[in-house]
């Protein structure tokens, strides 16, 4: 709907707040030096990373040592271009004799600095401030500096923070003015913005109906106290993927009987989601069907990187405009809608671009919006001769101010630097690269809108599987369809299959849901020594007709394996959550690997079977593959369709015949491997399942001399009972038998000083009790610096008391049971010894009886405990206090195993210390230690870890392929062929 104003008539309010404005300053102050040091970093991209890195890590930097380690860091150990009083500051501060005086003045410049966006650490600090911008006549929404709560003592610590900041504020403001006759009534003097992640630590799309619900429980109180003291609370907007909570929660809490008739309720909305027009009228229609008005916050977004970073991970569609001139075309048709709708919204516009701001006057005006019915809102310490412009012009700025401490405050600090950095931010534009005025009044361009997505060609480069967005409402109720879908198909027996027959045999294995062990998932036979025999000599026959298929051919029934697999996800979802106790989004990522697996090997078959010529002059030389004959798949239980996928695809498509074998504890989910690949189009004697237990099954046929390879992922024990058996040959065996065996970690991540706390006890906690622990690449050891223990512990124990554990078909639950009995009984005996040897810090409540087992973390072990060293597969984390990071690389790397690790830092030097020293085949810096994903971090160990090349990798086929060389002489009787050189 936007256009309804004239352009002319845009420009001539623009030029009118133009000429207003009494100075243009830099963007940040040079007479400060870091001022000076942000107005190089506009200059200099490589400097502005470091510059943001540093204030990021700045507020952990408690002592001089590490102020001055840093500052090295960062400053002096490149190329930074430095002025050179600058660098004589920085170079003092960073040398130990004049480290004493030079540092604190770093500090305080920092500090100092900070202040231009936060009004002060507290309420009472930024009292001061809040009166200067009364007394300047505007108003202000304050706002309490902090991330996501990281657990439910957090979450209500910052509800009281809110309740109390309400008190406060109507206290100190009740005798102040109005600054405009009657505007209190609409947009009250003492507002408050409250993020919803700050309210409840077990938020989340995917547990959607659990949080609208705590959320409405933790902001009903909030809501109830503004309105009693005649205050006004503004629900701020956050990610992408909170965004139908939030809204959901904002209209059911003013649906509620004691909110219906107050007007003091407000919602942020951000003109970058492409989604926002249609949300706008959504909520427009909410307000006037039910006969109230409501207060609409609309800014431009303050999130684009993440949520653009998050898209692209994730192979999403990216939510927000790449283009910063369509979210300023999309803001002013947002506004404009808003500005049309004045009888159920009091629209609050948010923005310092003078074209944006020119738009929305002069539309407002078209609309006949008195001014008391419209406000301009702006951040605290930005654009203050915008600022001073329009209240020359009558109109009245709410100013957006933040806070609280420093620490919690540089997320948002960040966010600010970044928008009065950006390349097309209005702000640099204006006050640094002096743009033309009358460019800067254009109208943005509209948005084309997206492309069509065309059909994805199957030679296409190789892309990962979208994950499925748990805050699409459609995503929700496909998995609920599908779990009660399954639990109609539960309790059937499946067969083993040789040469595509059915094969039902006395001995059968029943599996269980390890939620419920009275419900039977299904009953599958298991393989006799006879049947074993006849599955190798089918497999025999078949693999020389298979190996000669061309590798498109093979590929191509992968690619339609994983087409079938897209069709059924929700489907195999639901076999996951059902048999092996998976929550749903754990489920989903298996579902997405086994997918990727298909569609990676496929297309890395197509790539190695191209000949690499080694040709001289008169001789062709081809380098090239062929299959290694009959192979053995013997899968986990753990990853029962992606690991079982992986393996078996990558044997399948260079050209080998497999016998599967899939985990006594999933059978099931091994059924639906195997039945997708049949019906894919795997010829009958090419791929055999073969059902069984490992001392029966699994060890016959390892040992079976018509076996050429095995492929193992389990137990350590196991694995090298395998890696022994494949190494003796017996009577009539022709190959030397391949291993290709994984074998699980004992994995730590190390916590340095200066960590980002939020990052790191989220991400160990992720890593140590997602799926139970029961992942290879799971995270037993949090091995922590002294400087930072204390807090990370207190933290860590807080959030690991709020996980919810329960059944894996309700999805508000992130831990369920562990597989089976005797699991979750070695797990309870290792807990046993635990509260021996060391001190039990936290756990969190589960339910009485079945298979569960508590999360639980434990401090102070002994060097020598078993705890440290064993693979316990199961929800137990040790912490271990470490002097220094050579104290804590040595104790990571203290163990058997070297498969997966991780390491939380902000310090350059010591990211690039653990990349040389910590042992471990997939290393993870800042971010959770499981989780790999196919063609992005290949996955696989060393030591004890395992035998053979990473899984999703480049060279992860070879292991299943023999290497060739032919030569052929081409030169006959002194002749040869044109073209050879």
């Amino acid at each position: 709907m936007a256009g309804v104003v004239d352009q002319g008539r845009i420009e001539q309010k623009g030029r009118e707040i133009f000429g207003l404005m009494k100075e243009t300053p830099a963007v940040f102050d040079k007479r400060r030096w870091t001022g000076e040091l942000m107005n190089l970093a506009m200059r200099d991209p490589g400097l502005k990373v470091q510059l943001f890195r540093f204030i990021d890590v700045f507020p952990t930097l408690t002592t001089t040592e590490l102020l001055s380690r840093h500052l090295r860091e960062y400053f002096l150990a490149g190329e930074a271009h430095l002025p050179l009083a600058m660098r004589m500051l920085f170079t003092g501060a960073a040398v130990p004799p004049v480290a004493g005086v030079a540092a604190p003045l770093v500090r305080k410049n920092v500090l100092a600095f900070s202040r231009l966006f936060l009004a002060g650490s507290s309420p009472e600090d930024a009292l001061e401030s809040l009166k200067d911008i009364r007394d300047h006549g505007r108003t202000f929404s304050l706002d309490i500096l902090g991330e996501a709560a990281l657990s439910e003592k957090e979450a209500l610590a910052y509800q009281e923070q809110y309740l109390a900041l309400i008190d406060f504020l109507a206290k100190a403001t009740g005798g102040w003015p109005s600054v405009q006759p009657g505007r209190d009534a609409v947009f009250p003097r003492h507002n408050v913005s409250v993020k919803i992640s700050s309210l409840y630590s077990r938020l989340g799309p995917l547990n959607h109906e659990d949080s609208v619900e705590q959320v409405k429980t933790r902001l009903r109180p909030i809501f109830r106290k503004a309105r009693a003291t005649g205050g006004g609370v503004t629900v701020d907007a956050e990610t992408y993927d909170l965004k139908s909570i939030t809204h959901e929660v904002f209209t059911g809490l003013l649906e509620e009987k004691e909110f219906q008739g107050w007007e003091g309720a407000g919602l942020a909305v951000q003109a970058y989601l492409k989604e926002t027009p249609d949300d706008l009228q959504r909520l427009i229609g909410w307000a006037r069907a039910k006969g109230r008005r409501i207060a609409l916050r609309l800014v431009k977004g303050a999130y684009w990187e993440y949520e653009t970073v998050t898209a692209a991970r994730k192979e999403w569609s990216v939510p927000v405009f790449a283009l910063k001139t369509h979210t300023d075309w999309n803001f002013e048709r947002c506004a404009e809608l808003l500005l049309a709708n004045t009888d159920c919204v009091a629209p609050a516009l948010g923005t310092h671009n003078v074209r944006s701001l020119a738009f929305v006057l002069a539309t407002a005006e078209h609309y006949g919006v008195p001014g008391e019915s419209l406000e301009i809102q702006m951040l605290y310490g930005m654009a203050e001769p915008i600022k001073a412009a329009l209240l020359g012009m009558g109109h009245v700025v709410r100013e957006y101010t933040p806070v609280g401490d420093l620490l919690p405050g540089m997320a948002y600090l960040v966010r600010r630097l970044l928008e009065n950095t950006s390349n097309e931010g209005f702000l640099r534009q204006t006050f640094v690269e002096m743009a033309d005025r009358e460019a800067l009044l254009a109208a943005p361009e509209p948005w084309p809108g997206d492309s069509p997505t065309a059909p994805r060609p199957a030679g296409d480069r190789f892309r990962n599987e979208p994950l499925l967005d748990f805050s699409q409402k459609a995503n929700r109720e496909a998995c609920r369809a599908a779990l009660e879908q399954v639990r109609g198909k539960l309790g059937r027996s499946y067969p083993a299959v040789i040469r595509g027959k059915e094969c039902r045999t006395d001995e059968t294995t029943v599996s269980r849901n390890p939620d419920r062990q009275e419900q039977v998932i299904g009953t599958i036979a298991e393989i006799t020594p006879e049947l074993a025999d006849r599955a190798v000599a089918a497999a025999r026959e078949g693999q020389p007709f298979w190996g000669r298929k061309t590798a498109a051919e093979r590929a191509g029934i992968l690619f339609r394996a994983a087409e079938l697999a897209r069709r059924r996800r929700s489907e195999l979802l639901a076999w996951q959550v059902l048999e092996t106790g998976k929550n749903w989004a754990e489920a989903d990522a298996d579902v997405t690997e086994a997918i990727d697996y298909l569609d990676y090997y496929g297309r890395e078959m197509v790539r190695l079977a191209r000949p690499v010529r080694l040709d001289i002059p008169g001789e062709d030389n081809r380098y090239h593959y062929q299959a290694l004959g009959v192979g053995l798949v013997i899968a986990p239980w753990n990853f029962p369709l992606a690991i079982s996928m992986g393996m078996v695809s990558a044997a399948l498509v260079t050209g080998n015949a497999v016998l599967y074998k899939p985990s006594p504890l999933s059978p099931v989910n091994g059924w639906q491997v195997f039945s997708l690949l049949r019906e894919a189009g795997i010829p009958e004697q090419v791929l055999q399942f073969v059902p069984g237990r490992g001392e029966t099954a699994g060890s016959y046929l390892a040992g079976h001399r018509d076996v050429d390879f095995i492929a193992f992922t389990g137990s350590r024990n196991v694995g090298l009972k395998i890696i022994e058996q494949a190494g003796r040959t017996v009577p009539g065996q022709r190959r030397i038998k391949r291993a290709i065996v994984e074998m699980g970690g004992k994995n730590a991540i190390i916590v340095d000083d200066d960590a980002d706390l939020d990052q790191a006890v989220a991400g160990v906690m992720q890593s140590a009790f997602g799926y139970q622990g029961q992942k290879c690449s799971s995270c037993s050891r949090a091995i922590v610096l002294a400087g930072c223990y204390d807090r990370f512990l207190e933290r860590l124990a807080e959030a690991v008391k709020g996980i919810a554990i329960g059944s894996p078909l309700d999805p508000k639950n992130f831990m369920g049971p562990v597989i089976d009995p005797a699991a979750r009984d070695r797990i309870l005996a290792y807990l046993e010894r635990g509260r021996r040897e060391g001190k039990i810090v936290a756990t969190a409540p589960a339910p009485e009886g079945g298979l569960y087992v508590s999360p639980t973390v434990i401090a102070d072990l002994p060097a020598d405990s078993v705890l440290l060293r064993d693979e316990i597969f199961g929800p137990i984390l040790a912490v271990i206090k470490v002097r220094d990071m050579e104290e804590a690389l040595t104790k990571a790397n203290e163990t058997d195993y070297a498969l997966t690790g991780g390491l939380y830092s902000r310090s350059p030097a010591y990211i690039s210390r653990a990349l040389e020293e910590f042992q471990a085949g997939n290393f993870y810096i800042n971010r959770p230690i499981t989780g790999a994903v196919v063609g992005r971090q290949p996955f696989g160990g060393f030591k004890m870890s395992g035998v053979g090349s990473k899984a999703g990798g480049p060279d992860y086929l070879l292991q299943f392929l023999e290497p060739r060389v032919t030569t052929e002489n081409t030169l006959r009787r002194g002749f040869a062929p044109e073209g050879i050189a």
